[in-house]
């Protein structure tokens, strides 16, 4: 299983970016996704999750400005980012639950990390 994360890259502040993230191989089924973000000198950091139901959770920094969303059917996540700021600067990373063939097992996998830079 891979996940191949695009779409980052420098923006204004006030401006806009949109985040996809791929996820392919032997998948029975995507059971959570999430896009995570390192920013420099700080630690991870949780951004946005969803479910296979399409629960979604923000981080309070992002609620009203980012919006994570899945397509079960083609295995893929985006993140639309609104309003971006400067401290929103960051490699952000994908991370989807999978459950895989034969036996079903749960297993993490993380995309390749795509960066974000906002500038003020």
């Amino acid at each position: 299983v891979q996940l191949q994360a695009s779409g980052g890259g420098l923006v204004q502040a006030g401006g806009s970016l949109r985040l996809s993230c791929a996820a392919s191989g032997s998948i029975s089924s995507i059971t959570g996704w999430a896009w995570y973000r390192v920013a420099p000198g700080k630690q991870r950091e949780l951004v946005a999750s969803i479910t296979s139901l399409n629960n979604t959770n923000y981080v309070e920094s992002a609620k009203g400005r980012f919006t994570i969303s899945a397509d079960n059917a083609k295995n893929t996540v985006s993140l639309q980012m609104n309003s971006l700021k400067p401290e929103d600067t960051a490699v952000y990373y994908c991370s989807a639950d999978i459950r895989v063939p034969p036996a079903q097992l749960q297993f993490r996998y993380w995309g390749q990390g795509t960066q974000v830079t906002v500038s003020s």
